[in-house]
């Protein structure tokens, strides 16, 4: 594309700091840019963010560079409960962020926690429901509780992001939510874990007209290819050709994937690939989420030369 293109991120984390456990196992920030997960010290930020903060500041500043005019936040099990640092980030940056709440869905008063993040105006809740199946126990996506609480959702007009554990796992307990919400707004991500099989039955669900893709982590799926991530972009025409390209939305999973790539590689893959339209690439990588995340003033960022060109 010639032309400059405004570009939104559908699915991003921001957090000051990791403290938590998954599993029985620590998550914690350590220096440099790593962490202690889950038993293995791993490069979780770019190694220049030496105390760990995963800042919207710094992320604004890859934002502005890359060109990215706004994003989406969403949270994970993982990074743990970020909802008191993205209402700050909420309310310092209407215009640049949409965020997600999240309740811990493995604790017995979770219902509470999220009738509070509601309260508290959260426009959204996310649901890792990957995490939500272990050893000798599961929390059902369908079970009454959660049915309530996708009712109240749906009357509200909030949306629902959900990451479901790989193949159809969990497909049936979403259409259940789909079939008694049918107005009730869903984001599914990580492309449907598309190296995984049976990822097809998750980008299927976008059939419905209340249900939407976005590809998070795709670069970090096809990681072993690298960049420009050809399968990656046959993986994105293959669901497009299935449910349209107007159910899919661009998302980077920002902060993890830019340790192995920058973060305007991880969607200038798709502006170059001649597999889709100009349009299509309009829709994926902008109007699909502003439309879905009602994002209104878009900035204009300007392109800035780097000192080595």
């Amino acid at each position: 594309m010639g032309e400059y293109l405004k570009i939104i991120d559908a699915h991003a984390h921001l957090w000051l700091k990791q403290d938590t456990e998954v599993d029985g196992k620590r998550i914690l920030t350590l220096a440099n840019g790593r962490s202690m997960f889950m038993g293995e010290e791993v490069q979780m930020l770019p190694p220049f963010l030496v105390d760990g903060r995963n800042t919207a500041e710094a992320f604004l500043s890859n934002m502005d560079y890359a060109r990215v005019s706004a994003a989406v936040i969403t949270q994970e099990f993982i990074d743990g409960l970020q909802n008191d640092y993205l209402r700050e980030v909420r309310r310092q940056h209407p215009d640049r962020f949409f965020v997600f709440g999240m309740a811990d869905y493995r604790q017995p008063d979770w219902p509470d926690q999220a009738r509070q993040l509601i309260a508290d105006g959260f426009a959204g809740l996310k649901i890792p429901a990957a995490r939500l199946i272990g050893n000798g126990w599961r929390v059902w996506l369908n079970s009454d509780p959660m049915m309530q609480l996708m009712h109240t959702m749906e009357d509200r007009r909030l949306l629902l992001h959900v990451e479901l554990a790989d193949g159809n796992t969990q497909v049936g307990e979403l259409e259940d939510i789909i079939r008694e919400c049918p107005r009730l707004r869903i984001m599914i991500g990580h492309f449907g874990m598309v190296t995984r099989e049976g990822w097809m039955d998750q980008i299927r669900l976008a059939r419905h007209p209340n249900v939407y893709i976005e590809s998070g982590g795709i670069t970090w799926l096809f990681n072993d290819e690298f960049w420009p991530f050809p399968s990656a972009v046959k993986a994105i025409r293959q669901a497009a050709d299935e449910v349209g390209m107007d159910k899919l939305l661009w998302g980077s999973d920002y902060p993890r994937t830019i340790t192995a790539i920058t973060y305007r590689m991880s969607y200038d893959f798709i502006l170059r690939s001649s597999l889709l339209t100009d349009d299509e690439k309009r829709m994926f990588l902008c109007t699909n989420a502003q439309q879905l995340f009602g994002f209104k003033q878009l900035i204009d960022l300007p392109y800035i030369k780097n000192m080595s060109e």
